[in-house]
């Protein structure tokens, strides 16, 4: 009986837990989903060097940091931008979205010169 009491209560904290995500803003989804493809696209460079292997290291690891980094700016951003996030308050999202730009061509300019 604990098994099945476990996995009703499984599926009652992913409801509530939909049902709270339902009420976000439309601009956080946007970044929720970019977040989302670049930590896809991280895994799937992961299996391909497990798969392949990992002759030109550097590129491999150029790739996965673009992508990891890449989620941890837009994670940032989506702090920033978060209008319940009171710490906030008075930065203005284009801002936000600045910083975002301004990081990301830094972090890309780093990757850049990383793979040789």
């Amino acid at each position: 009986m604990a098994p099945r009491s476990s996995s009703k209560d499984a599926q009652d904290l992913f409801r509530a837990l939909w049902s709270a995500y339902a009420a976000t803003p439309t601009n956080l989804k946007i970044i929720d989903l970019y977040v989302i493809y670049a930590v896809f696209t991280a895994f799937i460079q992961v299996v391909y060097m497990a798969l392949v292997g990992s002759f030109p290291f550097n590129s491999f690891l150029s790739g996965v940091l673009s992508c990891v980094g890449t989620a941890v700016l837009a994670v940032c951003l989506r702090i920033q931008v978060n209008k319940e996030n009171k710490e906030f308050k008075d930065l203005a999202p284009e801002r936000a979205f600045a910083d975002f730009v301004l990081c990301n061509l830094v972090l890309h300019l780093v990757i850049m010169n990383f793979l040789g």
